[in-house]
């Protein structure tokens, strides 16, 4: 029943999906996704969107899983970087009022070549974990649904890809647009539907799931708060599909767009965090990442709505961030014609690659996060002095800056070595993430303070 279900409300949303997708697309709505007649996206247009990429299959599941090892901890640290709305409208504004047309042109100007071949460097590796994550997480959910299906992860993984391919490599970022409305309107049905079925279960405890430690206690999702603030500045600076979003509209729409994105989006993802942390409460056993302790502790249609609602997020953020990529590889890297060929070979190229990674084995989700999270925090010392506090800013100290970051996320990536766990201090990875990001903005402060001047 739970497939049946699941399968319908799939093929119902890819299939608006597809409607909404086909037309004739110019190269300027694909690459920027305005419309035939060259207009901008609006308002709730680009709410909406930022909302569905920012909710994605990873980020739920994230959520939750958090919530069920520390509680209302764990849920909150993973929320709280959902405050990147905020920073990242903040930053689109000061480089908008800079005249800078994304964040690409601004240190092209600043710190030429080097400025965005390291920024291209990291935005790649952030869409790539994008690709992957979500495509796990779409060979997690059959996985559960359908365990007796030899190869069903790589069967649902190939699957899923080529047909998210064809209607995002069809419309480019207007498709992704167009198609993110519509997913998203039917991703706030769907989980508000399971939403409402977990809150007027038996169990339920408004009481003990905000007071709830977790199966593993809350202090390290506490340090996963302190974590999440150290990363909250840069973190939204890497990601390309929510800075494409802030140059696409006037300033007033795009300012109100992150606001309101803010909102729905943090309330979506500690929505989701409570489905962990009841399984927590109610002392269920952790099976499949969640999804198998839910496949036990719901009736069959909760559960297909738990799993669609996670599908419509994960396909959702799958063609935003292809759009992304195709932009990415043609407009700032020049690797592919700046054309819909060009910028569909760049989409299957990163499908590959994040298809690959998936069908690889790798199964931890949230290390991409603190990774790319990480790799990125060299951005909070460089934007604060030199677009902020208008200093100029020297190339090592950039390079410094840059350098510290990327040792920063190797050193985390690498824990389980016994070289990088000679350098890291004992304690949980949490412990130790919190660390590695209070040394790289140290080492970043530190460089900006010697090798930037005030402009007169």
């Amino acid at each position: 029943m739970v497939l049946g279900l699941v399968l319908v409300g799939l093929t119902l949303a890819l299939g608006l999906s597809f409607f909404l997708s086909a037309q004739k697309v110019t190269t300027d709505g694909f690459f920027n996704g305005h419309s035939q007649s060259g207009h901008a996206p609006g308002l709730w247009t680009l709410v909406l969107s930022q909302v569905t990429t920012w909710i994605f299959a990873r980020s739920l599941l994230n959520a939750a899983i958090l919530g069920y090892y520390y509680g209302i901890a764990g849920t909150l640290a993973y929320t709280a970087y959902y405050l990147s709305f905020l920073t990242g409208g903040y930053v689109v504004a000061k480089l908008r009022q800079d005249q800078s047309t994304s964040v690409q042109d601004w240190l092209r100007r600043q710190f030429g070549s080097i400025g965005t071949t390291s920024y291209n460097i990291v935005i790649a590796l952030r869409l790539l974990s994008e690709v992957f994550a979500n495509l796990l997480v779409v060979a997690l959910i059959f996985a559960v649904l359908v365990p007796d299906v030899t190869y069903i992860r790589e069967i649902s993984v190939i699957t899923l890809a080529i047909i998210v391919f064809l209607y995002s490599a069809w419309g480019g970022l207007r498709a992704a647009l167009r198609t993110d409305v519509l997913q998203m309107i039917v991703f706030l049905i769907v989980f508000a539907i399971a939403f409402v079925a977990l809150i007027f279960s038996p169990e339920f405890s408004f009481a003990s799931v905000l007071s709830s430690q977790g199966v593993a206690g809350s202090y390290n999702g506490w340090v996963l708060l302190v974590v999440a603030g150290l990363q909250v500045f840069s973190y939204p600076l890497h990601d390309p599909v929510m800075m494409d979003r802030g140059f696409l509209a006037d300033e007033a729409t795009t300012r109100r767009s992150f606001l309101y994105a803010f909102w729905i989006s943090s309330a979506c993802i500690f929505g989701f965090g409570l489905f962990g942390i009841h399984a927590a409460d109610i002392n269920a056993p952790i099976e499949n990442d969640l999804l198998g302790t839910w496949n036990a502790m719901f009736p069959a249609p909760i559960f297909a709505a738990v799993s669609l609602s996670l599908l419509i997020s994960g396909l959702s953020t799958l063609d935003s961030a292809l759009a992304a990529v195709a932009r990415l590889m043609s407009e700032e890297l020049h690797l592919v014609p700046r054309t819909l060929t060009g910028g569909r070979i760049a989409m299957v190229i990163f499908l590959l690659l994040g298809g690959g990674l998936t069908l690889w084995g790798n199964g931890t989700l949230f290390d991409a996060v603190a990774v790319s999270g990480t790799a990125s925090m060299f951005l909070t010392p460089i934007i604060i002095a030199a677009l902020i506090l208008r200093r100029d800013v020297s190339i090592w100290a950039y390079l410094v800056a840059f350098g510290a970051a990327q040792a920063g996320a190797i050193l985390y990536f690498a824990r389980g070595y016994d070289w990088a766990a000679s350098i890291l201090p004992e304690g949980h990875k949490y412990e130790q993430l919190c660390v590695i990001c209070l040394f790289v903005l140290g080492a970043g402060a530190i460089s900006m303070l010697l090798g930037s001047r005030r402009v007169a």
